[in-house]
């Protein structure tokens, strides 16, 4: 039950409305607009409030449409993965991946995920809801805030730039499938870009291949990075492992595609999860090249990341670079995605609701 007002709602005129209406002066909204921009998790961290007026706003009011429930790092200090609970219960995760060419977010799109795919995690508790532009946003604030935490605690990861304290990728590839939340999804991106200047070529949506959302996307018309989670080179295939497959077949998902990433002068990403025994056979790869030749993309393979309620196993070493060997050799641009954050359960397809104390 939302029992107050979140400021980070609000806009300037709303929030110099608030400050007012509690008998405080309206240059109060900006000194606070300008922590909230920031991420401040609560009243305590605004220091040029007087402490009176922040005890005073903790008791009416509430900062962020999300709080931190749990935090996990992972042991090479490069992953920090977020539980959030939404105001109204409801509960996400993000991942903030600290790397040599920046730090990129990966944002949840909603609460859960209906798309039933065997093989993930995110999917195994159905969808609860879409997520706000808001909480989308105020995920990336979050990953800033920890960010800046860095920096002042001068505890700066091995592989950061000690002098980027910011985001400078968003990647929305957390729970949920972003293309059933289309108008929420454009709202957020436009925000990042126009209030953090998060760049679009710096920003990929990742898809299970809805189709009309993509085209929607098309009309929409920024340069974004486009990914789509194939999985299998064959529509028999992959309505096994996709149930989306059922309505979406591979040819229209690819082609609505190639339209996007030709119009805003872009490779497609093509993600490709490797489950032995299943998708990861020489036939499979051989089939995929036919699939994909002369094609402007790039296959990302993904050893299989455990979950424990899935059977699937993941391949070995050797059996993901013979797949590897074969698309490059029919002329397919492709690589072996370095996974972040498998000891904390933020790799690919692990994204799962976990409140459970250690």
């Amino acid at each position: 039950m939302i029992d107050k007002p979140i400021l980070f709602n609000m806009t300037n005129t709303e929030l110099e409305q608030f400050v007012v209406s509690i008998g405080q002066p309206k240059f109060r909204a900006k000194q606070i607009s300008e922590w909230l921009s920031r991420g401040a998790p609560d009243f305590s961290v605004m220091k040029n409030l007087p402490e009176i007026l922040r005890n005073d706003l903790d008791k009416v009011a509430r900062t962020m449409p999300c709080t931190i429930i749990k935090k996990l790092e992972s042991t090479d200090n490069q992953t920090t993965k977020f539980l959030l609970e939404m105001l109204d219960g409801e509960q996400i995760e993000s991942v903030l991946m600290r790397t040599s060419y920046g730090n990129s977010v990966c944002v949840s799109s909603q609460a859960g995920c209906a798309m039933g795919c065997k093989f993930c995690a995110s999917t195994l508790l159905g969808l609860k809801r879409n997520l706000s532009i808001n909480e989308m946003f105020a995920q990336v604030l979050v990953a800033q805030w920890e960010l800046r935490g860095d920096k002042d605690k001068k505890n700066i990861k091995p592989n950061g730039d000690p002098k980027n304290s910011d985001v400078s990728h968003i990647v929305v590839m957390g729970t949920g499938e972003p293309l059933q939340n289309t108008e929420n999804l454009i709202g957020f991106l436009e925000r990042a870009n126009n209030d953090l200047g998060i760049g679009w070529r710096r920003i990929t949506v990742s898809t299970c291949g809805i189709v009309p959302g993509i085209k929607e996307l098309n009309a929409w018309g920024y340069p974004i990075n486009l990914a789509i989670s194939l999985h299998a080179p064959n529509d028999e295939l992959r309505s096994k492992l996709m149930p989306v497959n059922n309505k979406y077949k591979i040819s229209d998902v690819l082609d609505a595609s190639f339209e996007f990433v030709t119009k805003n002068n872009r490779q497609l990403m093509i993600e490709y999860i490797l489950l032995a025994g299943t998708n990861d056979s020489i036939e499979n790869a051989e089939e995929l090249s036919k699939l994909l030749t002369s094609k402007n993309c790039m296959v990302n393979l993904i050893p299989w990341n455990t979950v424990d309620e899935r059977e699937f196993i993941s391949p070995s070493g050797n059996a993901v670079h013979r797949f590897q060997d074969i698309l490059i050799k029919n002329g397919i641009h492709t690589r072996i995605r370095r996974e972040r954050g498998q000891d904390i359960g933020s790799a690919c397809g692990q994204l799962r609701l976990n409140n459970k104390k250690d």
